[in-house]
């Protein structure tokens, strides 16, 4: 069974981050500008903090790629971090002239004191380097990956922001390449131009306050087939895998497909989306309120994918919290952070979708090669056809 495997490494002040990806057949095309272009969305929108004036992402391909191919091994990138270069005598992997200063006071809604306590470090800057969203970079590359090779099989992937704080937007009745224009043209990812200001209002005002805002975002993936994974295991049920990538994603606190939670509070008739067959469309549904998916399998609908993020756990009005070595009640230690990157966060679940259904093809499809793959894909859609 042809599975993706992928691993990042890499702390958040360290030299650099890294990531492996293996699966990803020989001959696909594949440039460092087709990973780079995700990693600088990411960097953007209103509400990032000063550390995205630091960095500038681009990441180096360095093995599994030949005159601008994938040879079918594990392929191997590297992202460096300029900031890096501010943080010599606190962060490295040789010993240290002198001890730098512990970070001792835990920041409340961070892995600081749960890492420390599991892995008994008493300087929690050896939790907190890794557990950053900025292991996220490592993530949105392999996405890009990922995305390459989707879109050489005609699936689309594309996020927008459905609301920050309190502010919710309304979604367009538009075709689904036009949300797309309008989310990468936006500074918050939103569609709907009569919210986005409000937006950056609500994070002006929480920035003002010492505070931080969270939201929702929403991934939309197009021109899936039906039959990517299975009802046969707990572990091949596509939602399920699915919501794993998004709450795996750095203070994502809830996620939801097609109607989601909305579907508790209605009836099943008002719920379920009626099967309609057409000659020239084949099987087809009216509405999609299931996301895409049925019984842990894609139905040939637009996959619909939703996540909340919860307000960044930095603040500069800090929260309380005891240091770790004298026990004593201290406020929060404060690390250069966003107010608000709901924006970013969209893009890594982008990535992370990618991810998750480049696994799913290649479970479905497998093909050492691209041209394999791709009559794979053909062979299976011809069957559909023929159903």
């Amino acid at each position: 069974m042809a599975r993706l495997r992928w691993m990042t490494a890499g702390e958040s002040h360290g030299p650099s981050l890294v990531a492996i990806v293996e699966g990803i057949p020989a001959g696909m095309p594949l440039l460092s500008q087709d990973v780079d272009h995700d990693l600088a969305r990411r960097q953007r929108g209103y509400g990032r903090g000063g550390r995205m004036k630091i960095e500038t992402d681009r990441a180096e391909l360095v093995g599994g790629v030949r005159g601008g191919e994938t040879l079918g091994g594990p392929i191997a990138l590297r992202i460096d971090n300029r900031d890096h270069a501010n943080w010599a005598g606190r962060m490295g992997p040789d010993p240290f002239p002198a001890p730098p200063e512990a970070l001792t006071r835990p920041r409340p809604g961070h892995a600081d004191l749960a890492g420390g306590l599991k892995y008994d470090r008493k300087d929690l800057r050896d939790i907190l380097e890794r557990a950053s969203a900025r292991e996220t970079a490592s993530r949105v590359a392999v996405g890009g990956i990922c995305r390459k090779l989707l879109a050489l099989l005609e699936i689309d992937i594309f996020a927008h922001v459905v609301s920050i704080g309190s502010v919710t937007a309304t979604l367009p009745d538009l075709p689904f390449p036009e949300l797309r224009a309008r989310a990468r043209a936006s500074d918050l990812a939103c569609v709907d131009p009569d919210a986005e200001p409000a937006m950056r209002a609500a994070i002006h005002e929480a920035s003002h306050a010492g505070d931080t805002l969270g939201g929702v975002f929403e991934v939309i993936a197009t021109g899936l087939p039906p039959g990517l994974g299975s009802h046969v295991q707990w572990d091949r049920k596509l939602d399920g895998r699915l919501a794993q990538a998004l709450m795996s994603i750095h203070a994502i606190k809830g996620v939801e497909l097609g109607l989601g939670f909305t579907a508790a509070t209605l009836r099943g008739s008002q719920v379920h989306d009626p099967i309609t067959y057409d000659p020239t469309h084949h099987f087809d549904r009216p509405t999609n309120r299931a996301g895409g998916l049925e019984g842990g399998i894609t139905n040939g609908m637009p996959l619909i994918c939703r996540a909340a993020m919860k307000p960044i756990a930095t603040l500069r009005r800090a929260l309380p919290s005891v240091d770790v070595h004298t026990k004593e009640p201290f406020d929060a230690a404060h690390e250069r952070s966003d107010i608000c990157a709901v924006s970013a966060a969209s893009v890594v679940g982008e990535a992370m979708v990618a991810i998750t259904l480049v696994d799913a093809v290649l479970e479905k499809f497998g093909g050492d090669s691209l041209g394999e793959l791709r009559r794979n894909v053909e062979t299976y859609r011809a069957q559909l056809a023929a159903y």
